[in-house]
């Protein structure tokens, strides 16, 4: 008995439904892949968060104080959060890479995320308040590391003082970059209450009080 072929038109329906099932299914999985990384990014800032808490349950409430992105010298990096968080959580930690950070650029110095506390620092009104303090030191008594340690504790108290007030507003940790698709920001970020969510940033309408006697 013969076997009855397809004919033009059929294999154009077949060929036609194929392309709408595909139509439909890449971007599924393309979002399903979003989300995925999405997810992954905030369960690491928990983590990071995590090792934040930790450092200030040792230190009486008072935040880690560093540069808010490490730096890439001929020797490694340098520097940064994960350098000085490394006795709670290993500075090679995947929780310091956003599953969705595909900039080599970003991923060579070992996060990809901004320490916000960092940057606010050097706002005019707390580093005129740190220059201050410094005065009251004889300088030529201390070595520069004793000078750095008095400057990085200042601007730490100064940064737990506006975190306080504000903590609700502007993360601790966000996304060094707009990565994850959606409508709005497009960046995570962690709080000190230990959320991670969406986090719209917008420049504090006044600097950073200064928290220095």
């Amino acid at each position: 008995m013969a076997r009855r072929a397809f004919t033009l038109v059929e294999l154009m329906v077949v060929v036609a439904i194929i392309g709408i099932l595909v139509g439909i299914i890449v971007p599924s999985a393309r979002a399903i892949q979003r989300e995925s990384r999405n997810t992954g990014c905030m369960a690491n800032l928990r983590q990071d968060f995590a090792a934040i808490d930790s450092f200030r349950l040792q230190r009486n409430g008072q935040l880690p104080m560093c540069e808010f992105l490490p730096v890439v010298t001929e020797t490694g990096i340098d520097g940064g959060l994960p350098k000085l968080l490394g006795g709670f959580i290993p500075a090679e930690s995947p929780a310091w890479l956003c599953p969705a950070d595909e900039d080599e650029e970003s991923t060579a110095t070992g996060t990809s995320y901004v320490y916000l506390p960092g940057l606010l620092r050097y706002s005019p009104v707390v580093q005129a308040d740190v220059v201050t303090l410094l005065m009251t030191f004889d300088a030529s008594s201390m070595t520069m590391d004793q000078l750095n340690a008095v400057r990085l504790d200042a601007e730490a108290r100064a940064m737990t003082a506006f975190y306080e007030t504000e903590g609700t507003k502007y993360p601790l940790l966000i996304d060094s970059q707009d990565r994850h698709r959606r409508v709005g920001s497009e960046r995570n970020g962690v709080f000190t209450d230990g959320s991670a969510r969406i986090a719209e940033i917008d420049p504090p309408d006044e600097p950073p009080p200064g928290a220095l006697p």
